[in-house]
């Protein structure tokens, strides 16, 4: 078991830091609406995790991962949604943005939905979570240790989330955003397009 959870944290920690969708998601609502934003942001991701982990252990993740069209469908509305956010990005550049009122709470019903439905809708947690059940967790571990690699890899999920919004919840950055609001929307638009393009083409 100590060596599943070496792989369990290794391969965890190297797919958190690698960047992707869920991280440019949570970059720019920790950057454009505080702590708070970049939590519930983060929340939404790990609730977006258990329904990939729920699937998986049912077997649905490998019916989506063989089905062309379950995949196809999968993918091109995930790359919908990030192209609609980069849109949206560029749209509200013009809206000014004090970084000092951020954790008032503006728009912060979106957070949640965004970090969930922005995960939920990546094909390759599907691919990530599927890869994990079938070569970590097999059908020969335990239940015992199933659910312990299952803890684990959530603790590293929120642990990483933690760092990362808490390390970009600075005063430094809260000011960098008050001066340079139209060029971080514009280049969080640009790399959420870029991701959604990305999403678009990317093969099983």
């Amino acid at each position: 078991m100590s060596e599943q959870l070496l792989v369990i944290i290794g391969v965890t920690a190297l797919v958190l830091v690698s960047p992707g969708p869920d991280m440019v998601i949570v970059l720019r609502n920790t950057l454009l609406g505080g702590r708070r934003a970049g939590l519930q942001t983060s929340a939404g991701i790990l609730a977006g995790n258990q329904v990939h982990i729920t699937y998986c252990v049912l077997g649905i993740g490998l019916l989506i991962s063989q089905s062309i069209l379950a995949f196809s469908i999968l993918k091109y509305l995930g790359a919908a949604y990030l192209v609609y956010l980069g849109i949206m990005s560029f749209r509200s550049s013009a809206t000014p943005l004090d970084a000092s009122l951020v954790d008032g709470g503006r728009n912060n019903k979106s957070w949640f939905a965004q970090g969930f439905i922005n995960n939920l809708l990546n094909p390759k947690g599907t691919l990530f979570y599927l890869g994990v059940f079938t070569m970590v967790i097999t059908p020969d571990t335990s239940v015992s240790t199933a659910f312990v690699l299952v803890i684990t890899m959530n603790l590293v999920c929120v642990a990483f989330w933690l760092f990362f919004v808490y390390t970009l919840d600075q005063p430094s950055v809260r000011q960098f955003i008050e001066r340079s609001q139209q060029i971080v929307q514009h280049i969080f638009g640009g790399l959420l397009i870029f991701l959604g393009l990305r999403v678009a083409l990317m093969e099983r």
